[in-house]
């Protein structure tokens, strides 16, 4: 399959395979920024729901960087990985001390929690410029059409390739296809897994990262003290590593020797 004949294919897949988002209904950049910091290492299916109470919740930038980080994290919970919470939380505090939304991916890259990638699929959302971001599904593509035969495959391989086929006059239809036609190939057991970058999640059960979102669930209730907390959760080996790191995050604070979810 030459490029032509790929671009052909993409989009014949993504007419076929085209997923309704809220962000896509409407692609104002408040919106593509939270899905998409909620999309990172999170299924959509779990990501729509959550995405339509936070947005009804704090509506715009202005509404989520009045609100507490407390009132935000109690928002966030069942999306786990609470620092990206506080990322958009202060990403919105920022854009509001700007005045206006970066509109460019050198000042998307300065606001928390955005990268590179995030960055490059916010100019391609937002604005429908032909920005290069690689992300699982953007692997899942190209490595099955065009490294077959490769066992190890570097992103670098795949810019020069998506590139070379993005189309450039409709860069936002083209990353939806992408993305839509990525998500089947993974469903049919297509998985990015010879990528250098690509990461498998690990599990939830058993890890440090099951018991912080147990400590922000706790904590979103009511205020606690350590003791009584360690008590709540039955507390094992994990439990210190976890609260530490909330805390350190920024995400949970002590006052007055009770624990509560960072104002």
């Amino acid at each position: 399959m030459n490029d032509e004949e790929f671009q052909g294919f993409l989009r014949q897949q993504g007419e076929e395979l085209y997923r309704d988002m809220p962000w896509r209904q409407d692609t104002r950049a408040y919106y593509v920024l939270v899905s998409e910091l909620m999309l990172q290492q999170t299924q959509v299916d779990r990501v729509v729901p959550k995405f339509e109470v936070f947005v009804a919740a704090f509506p715009n930038e202005h509404r989520l960087a009045q609100a507490s980080l407390a009132d935000v994290l109690r928002l966030w919970q069942g999306l786990g990985y609470n620092r990206r919470a506080k990322f958009l939380h202060d990403a919105a505090k920022q854009i509001v001390e700007l005045g206006t939304f970066p509109d460019s991916e050198i000042g998307l890259v300065s606001l928390p929690g955005v990268g590179q990638n995030t960055a490059g699929a916010i100019m391609a959302y937002v604005y429908n410029q032909p920005a290069i971001f690689i992300e699982t599904n953007v692997r899942a593509v190209y490595i099955h059409h065009f490294f077959d035969s490769l066992d190890l495959v570097d992103d670098k391989d795949i810019q020069a390739i998506l590139a070379r086929t993005l189309d450039r006059a409709n860069p936002r239809a083209f990353y939806w296809a992408l993305m839509d036609y990525g998500s089947y190939l993974k469903k049919q057991g297509v998985l990015p897994a010879r990528s250098r970058q690509y990461k498998k999640q690990s599990p939830l059960k058993g890890s440090v990262r099951e018991v912080r979102g147990q400590i922000i669930a706790l904590l979103g209730r009511n205020d606690m003290s350590e003791k009584d907390l360690r008590l709540e959760l039955s507390a094992d080996e994990r439990f210190e590593q976890a609260l530490k790191g909330l805390q350190r995050d920024g995400l949970v604070t002590i006052t007055d020797h009770v624990l509560h979810l960072t104002k």
